[in-house]
């Protein structure tokens, strides 16, 4: 998308049509910017746009660890035009446990990413949107996502896309002031086709965003994200085993697909 894109054409448009349209009011027209686009055409733009496994590290709450860097794409991969691969295996000899809480023994070694840049909603930068294209697994012990989380502090986090072991997608928010969590949950028909998933990310007040939340391009729920304002978020995928998806996961290979991936913004 081009900077001579603008948002959310004038004060007083109509907000639940807005909403539709992945649109909320603004008080005054905004420059449109793309942050991230493209990102999967070569190596090259995948590493100047994206980190290999987590933020963190190579472990989080399922039962694989992340592997993957620009001399190991075993289970980080590109393939035909624009496609990012992620490759679970299961492995047959003890590694010990994650070292993240719950702590589950590793069966698997897989694939994440994260992006460069981080999302951050704010004064300058009141609206986001983050969307992208995804064949994504569905079996049994198998925790595809693509999602944001607090860069520094936990919460905020808000889940595009979360598939635990069946076909139905989690986009899920923290609502980070009262604690908890906002649930908008969608049986996908066939989700290792192609999916298009999609969160519209506003500044409501000082502290608070709302998120809407779409599937193939039709809006299907909107969350609070209370006190998201000011702090910076990760774009993460990867692709985690068992943990909330259940056990045991498969014994053969399993690929989660990304194409398409783009973060664009306004600025105020």
């Amino acid at each position: 998308m081009a900077l001579t894109r603008r948002t959310f054409l004038a004060a007083g448009a109509a907000g639940a049509a807005g909403a539709a349209l992945g649109r909320v009011p603004s008080a005054r027209a905004a420059a449109w910017e793309t942050v991230i686009s493209g990102s999967f055409a070569s190596y090259s733009t995948l590493e100047a746009a994206w980190n290999y496994r987590y933020p963190w590290g190579a472990d989080h709450n399922g039962s694989a660890r992340m592997y993957g860097s620009p001399s190991d794409h075993n289970h980080v991969y590109l393939e035909g035009s624009g496609v990012l691969v992620l490759k679970a295996t299961r492995i047959s000899w003890d590694e010990g446990n994650s070292s993240a809480d719950p702590h589950l023994p590793i069966r698997y070694h897989s694939g994440a990413v994260h992006a460069r840049e981080h999302v951050l909603v704010n004064d300058q930068f009141p609206n986001w949107e983050v969307k992208g294209r995804f064949q994504a697994p569905s079996a049994r012990g198998t925790w595809p996502a693509f999602w944001l989380t607090g860069a520094d502090s936990w919460p905020p986090e808000s889940d595009i896309l979360e598939y635990k072991g069946d076909t139905r997608n989690w986009f899920n928010t923290y609502r980070n002031a009262s604690g908890g969590w906002s649930n908008t949950i969608v049986d996908v028909s066939n989700p290792g086709a192609w999916h298009e998933y999609r969160a519209w990310i506003a500044k409501v007040n000082a502290t608070d965003v709302d998120i809407h939340y779409y599937l193939d391009g039709t809006w299907v729920g909107q969350h609070r994200g209370a006190g998201f304002v000011g702090h910076p978020m990760w774009i993460i995928i990867n692709l985690q085993m068992e943990g909330s998806s259940g056990s045991p996961g498969p014994t053969s290979d399993t690929y989660f697909r990304a194409r398409d991936i783009y973060v664009g913004r306004s600025r105020a």
